[in-house]
């Protein structure tokens, strides 16, 4: 899944995704939610949360922007400052480099032209969630007084929100390409073993439910459902989840639209055809393979399939998802935590007794040289902020539940993990030396000459019997009392 950080929220969404199938668009809402979202469909459906859902309306507009101004960003950044550093050769040297064999300015001409084909889907995926979430595409001009009008999106994000973007539009190579197949079989297949494995005996796998943290773009939760379980999705990136909707929901067919996913990167590449060389997304049109996956199945795929969005750690350690899932399936997620132990402990929370934890990804831990959290004392003539070095006071209240966004933060090896799960309430087969590694990369192009190759771990972890977590056994005692 994408590798990614960013802020915390409470606020959570679970929604059917019904696709192209003619069927009533069903919007299922956490406790959380105030009310729901009325939309007519006609031809195609969304699974987008209202904007009045969300966190800040501010917050969401500053992930749906980068869509919009990706075409105009991209050829400033990647072309528009080439051409002028190409000018700023002397003139004896770019004037030979502009000419047969090199042609430079030819090349930056066909970089722009896969720019122009790289927004198209860009320019779709945003005016998809604009439509979903009562945003104009034009929007109000500001008043006289020269105030913004509250809905206008223009120029909300930032340079990070941009960067967010364009590894978005290149994940769906990952994700959503033939050619990405590579890397999906690495990753996802050996979780599609482990699950049908772990339950061969059930013809019917559609009371099975599992969770798969850290969704990105969707398509392991997409293959789960077509294998016949109840997969439900969560995903903290708003920039993910426009794109996984815009996938799921809005494609006609498959091969719809064309991508350049390393058109923008001009290192380390054999020929300006690598560069340049297209791919088409989605390899498959999710809403046909899953009405095929359903034939002869008691529950339809597009019952079986939901995302949430949120901070995973705070949605998910609620008494609603106590013991609710039958297995956990984390890909390239796990090294996304600042405290592992809250992960594991959600995890564990979430699961039915014997359900299982399947695992596969590294440890890039995201918040490595994040700075320590600081304190602030005042006297009478200073205010003094320091890291702290010490313990807390036992008398200082226990900090609340924030997430990711919780301080402090710790870096572990595999070797320290595994015990760490088996002493939280999870039996699992003991570390090796070295560990059995799978090889993968990450949105690698694999014609570049730089690769960049994950050994990656898989595993599994059941939940022992009559294991509960803290939460559930705070529940428990009080429905004996």
């Amino acid at each position: 899944m994408q590798k990614r950080s960013g802020s915390s929220s409470a606020v959570a969404a679970v929604y059917a995704i019904h696709l192209q199938s003619g069927l009533p668009l069903n919007l299922y809402r956490k406790s959380l939610l105030s009310q729901l979202l009325n939309l007519t469909v006609l031809l195609l459906v969304s699974f987008l949360l209202p904007l009045s859902t969300l966190p800040s309306k501010s917050l969401f507009i500053a992930n749906l922007t980068p869509k919009s101004q990706y075409r105009k960003a991209a050829h400033y950044n990647i072309t528009h400052c080439r051409r002028q550093n190409f000018y700023a050769l002397p003139a004896a040297h770019w004037q030979r480099l502009a000419q047969p064999p090199i042609s430079y300015l030819e090349t930056l001409d066909l970089v722009d032209d896969a720019i122009d084909r790289n927004s198209s889907i860009a320019r779709e995926i945003f005016l998809a969630s604009l439509s979903a979430v009562g945003l104009d595409e034009h929007p109000p001009d500001p008043s006289p007084d020269g105030q913004k009008h509250r809905l206008d999106w223009r120029g909300a994000a930032t340079p990070q929100d941009m960067d967010k973007a364009n590894t978005t539009i290149r994940q769906l190579y990952r994700d959503w390409s033939a050619e990405g197949a590579a890397e999906r079989q690495a990753c996802y297949s050996p979780i599609l073993a482990s699950l049908l494995s772990e339950f061969s005996s059930h013809p019917d796998k559609s009371p099975i439910k599992v969770l798969v943290p850290g969704a990105g773009l969707g398509r392991l939760v997409f293959e789960i459902c077509r294998a016949g379980f109840t997969a439900e999705g969560n995903e903290i990136s708003y920039h993910q989840l426009l794109a996984s909707s815009f996938i799921l929901n809005h494609t006609a067919r498959a091969q719809q639209f064309p991508l350049h996913p390393f058109a923008l990167n001009f290192s380390n590449h054999v020929s300006r055809a690598d560069q340049l060389r297209r791919v088409m997304v989605p390899d498959v049109h999710p809403g046909g393979a899953l009405q095929d996956a359903s034939v002869g199945l008691a529950v339809h795929a597009f019952e079986r399939i939901g995302m949430s969005t949120g901070d995973f750690s705070v949605i998910y350690n609620d008494d609603q998802h106590a013991r609710a899932y039958d297995a956990v399936a984390t890909v390239f997620f796990i090294d996304t935590a600042p405290n592992l132990l809250t992960y594991i402990e959600t995890i564990h929370h979430c699961l039915k007794p014997g359900g299982i934890w399947i695992n596969l990804g590294p440890l890039l831990w995201h918040f490595e040289g994040s700075g320590p959290p600081t304190t602030t004392t005042t006297t009478t003539t200073t205010t003094t902020t320091t890291a702290a070095e010490s313990p807390p006071s036992s008398s200082e209240p226990p900090n609340p539940n924030l997430g990711i966004s919780s301080p402090g933060s710790i870096e572990l090896t595999h070797q320290e993990i595994i015990p760490l799960i088996a002493s939280s309430g999870f039996s699992i087969a003991p570390a090796t030396q070295p560990p059995p590694f799978r090889e993968t990369g990450y949105i690698q192009d694999p014609a570049s000459m730089l690769q960049n190759t994950y050994r990656v771990v898989h595993w599994v972890a059941r939940k022992e019997s009559g294991s509960a977590s803290g939460k559930a056994q705070e529940k428990e005692k009080r429905e004996t009392e």
